[in-house]
């Protein structure tokens, strides 16, 4: 793709990558038939090379004031998922999920948005992040439940989302220490995530009980918080590096009083933005070399698993009389983020349980963050046309790495939910799912 920054635009680093980025890509179109937004719409202008021709347009823009380019924009840009399906099929590997975070946040800084939509991304930026604010906004949510057909668009959508049940706060979410089991093998500090460990403290639960079985030492860090994935992609960079640069001074700590060998994540949308820290801090002399290193050990749960070994998950294996058959979905942060494909599935055959893959497993469930919420009809069609392929696979439940999908999945179909991990541990050992 031909570009026309000036000089002047050049000397700016985000600029330079940008260009470098746009001028790979060639036009080719492959990326049309994996965008979901396209798929749904048809509209060139909600695909990836759409949305590539609009950022570079918006990019050559003098941005020093509110300009008129970025409005048309900043529409399109919105409704991208940020799944990375595209970059998965595209033969020339054009670098889209930095491009589209560094237009994120040309648009958050220069686009007048309306009050309301201000006031809703400060909303989620604010109490998402939080534990305790979100345990509370999901017991008010609970109490205006039966009203909520009388409530505005995208209030609605919250309160109809919130979990009818609320369970409490986790012993495993606080900061400890989790003795490996007959002998330590390695030490992994856990991410325990924030909306993850209020919406379902299971998942954690199930990963301490599965990793200090097979011999890992387990440490839930003090200082550790959201990983900032969530205003990362809202464009609110300021606020993403400073979390993100909280949790690495959280970690280094840790490493230099007692080491650790991986820091193990088990909510995909955190660990593609965990793996990336390296990338976002990479300008930061201070940060830099911190943060490549905690990158460098962030694990998803699968790839730690695997690393242990399956000859030890079968070792721990116990006799279930009929496993479920399991549909396998996987998380875009997964499979596209991470390039983690086949591992989950890997496990869970080892485990003992059958696993069926549904049709367009390359498309997103339309979870995506806050997507569901910022943009509830696209997510909406997305998410039942993921949990028609899935029931056509005729599951007894289905499995997925990410709690996001977990809720966007259990709000569009009657299939029951879970984590991959939450399988794992009852196979060897732990309590069955109560879902």
């Amino acid at each position: 793709m031909k570009t026309n920054f000036t000089d002047a635009q050049m000397g700016a680093s985000a600029i330079k990558i940008a260009n470098d980025i746009l001028r790979k890509c060639v036009h080719c179109g492959f990326c049309l038939a994996t965008c979901p937004t396209y798929v749904i719409l048809g509209d060139e202008l909600d695909s990836p090379r759409g949305r590539i021709y609009q950022i570079r347009d918006m990019l050559e823009k003098d941005l020093s004031g509110k300009i008129t380019k970025e409005e048309k924009a900043a529409k399109h840009i919105d409704r991208c998922l940020s799944c990375l399906s595209c970059m998965t099929t595209c033969p020339s590997g054009v670098d889209y999920m930095h491009l589209v975070d560094h237009a994120r946040t040309v648009v958050e800084k220069n686009h007048a948005r309306p009050l309301p939509e201000i006031l809703l991304r400060k909303i989620l930026a604010t109490v998402l992040p939080n534990p305790k604010l979100f345990r509370l906004s999901l017991i008010v949510a609970r109490l205006i439940r039966p009203i909520a057909s009388h409530l505005p668009g995208r209030l609605r959508v919250l309160v109809e989302m919130a979990p009818k049940h609320i369970a409490p706060q986790s012993p495993v979410d606080v900061p400890a220490v989790n003795k490996a089991v007959g002998g330590k093998k390695l030490r992994v500090g856990l991410m325990p995530g924030c909306a993850q460990k209020t919406l379902n403290p299971d998942i954690n639960e199930a990963t301490v009980r599965l990793l200090t079985r097979l011999g890992a030492e387990v440490v839930v860090v003090e200082g550790v918080g959201c990983c900032g994935a969530l205003v990362h992609h809202m464009g609110m960079e300021e606020k993403a590096l400073t979390q993100a640069r909280q949790n690495i001074a959280a970690w280094m700590g840790e490493i230099n009083r007692g080491g650790l060998d991986a820091i193990v994540i088990n909510a995909s949308g955190c660990g593609t933005t965990l793996k990336d820290y390296g990338y976002m801090l990479k300008n930061d002399t201070e940060w830099a070399a911190s943060a490549a290193k905690v990158s460098s050990l962030s694990r998803d749960i699968s790839e730690i698993l695997l690393e242990m070994g399956t000859d030890v998950i079968a070792s721990k294996l116990i006799g279930i009389s009929k496993k479920p058959v399991v549909a396998y979905h996987s998380a875009c942060s997964m499979q596209h983020g991470q390039n983690l494909k086949t591992q989950p599935v890997e496990l869970l055959q080892v485990a003992g349980f059958e696993v069926r893959e549904p049709k367009e497993p390359h498309l997103c469930c339309g979870s995506a963050g806050t997507y569901n919420i910022m943009q509830p009809e696209l997510a909406n069609k997305l998410g039942k046309r993921k949990m028609e392929n899935i029931s056509a696979t005729n599951p007894d439940i289905v499995a997925t790495g990410n709690i996001g999908c977990m809720v966007q999945l259990g709000n569009h179909g009657n299939v029951p939910v879970v984590h991959t991990v939450q399988l794992l541990d009852w196979a060897t050992g732990g309590p069955k799912p109560e879902i």
